[in-house]
């Protein structure tokens, strides 16, 4: 039988610490959610791989180094507010619970977003909120929101994720620039957020954030 706990402590130690995460709260964190009970039965014995997991048919489980390093740059507080964008089977939201005050967990899968669900209350999680939703619909009413952080890569960033961000509020996520996945900051300050690109992430897209084709006369 496979010691998960000693895969979570490798996880961090290898994969994590050695990658320019310096946040202890975070790999405690890492250290602690135990990432098996959020992918299939069939791949618990890989749940700790360093690379991204194929969950559910175009969903993932991003990488944990990557998921890490973008949770470390938006600088979550104790008292924030975050929005996560597709959620898939809640493993970012869990990690995120023990970083965050509240977090509005959103899913457009109604199966992915019931085993998260499923998951988050076997770990009995009480501050995190999964909502089945479009991932692209303006949540500002929810919010708003000190932090928003997207899990997957986009082509494509509608404006309603940084509308939804309090002044002073951060989104993080990974953007397709040139065929290279960027890691990218935005920052709320008066009212305008301003973006700054941080590491270079291969992180697979989130289905529906592929850019429209150009019109070709």
């Amino acid at each position: 039988m496979q010691d998960y706990a000693a895969a979570r402590r490798h996880m961090v130690d290898s994969q994590i610490r050695p990658n320019k995460v310096t946040d202890e709260r975070i790999m405690e964190a890492m250290g602690q959610v135990p990432r098996e009970i959020f992918v299939p039965p069939s791949l618990k014995g890989v749940a700790y791989v360093d690379e991204d997991i194929e969950i559910a048919p175009g969903r993932f489980l991003m990488e944990p180094q990557v998921l890490a390093r973008l949770i470390q740059a938006a600088e979550i507080e104790p008292t924030d507010a975050v929005l996560e964008i597709g959620a898939a089977t809640g493993y970012a939201s869990a990690v995120l619970s023990h970083l965050a005050e509240s977090v509005v967990a959103v899913e457009s899968d109604a199966q992915l977003a019931e085993i998260a669900n499923k998951a988050l209350a076997t770990l009995e999680v009480t501050n995190v909120a999964v909502v089945e939703g479009k991932l692209d619909k303006d949540y500002s009413r929810q919010g708003p929101f000190d932090v928003v952080f997207v899990n997957g890569a986009v082509e494509e960033r509608p404006d309603s994720w940084t509308k939804a961000l309090a002044e002073g509020g951060r989104l993080v996520c990974v953007e397709m620039i040139g065929g290279t996945g960027k890691a990218v900051l935005y920052t709320k300050v008066a009212g305008v957020p301003g973006r700054r690109i941080l590491f270079d992430a291969r992180t697979p897209l989130l289905p529906g954030f592929q850019r429209a084709p150009a019109f070709v006369f």
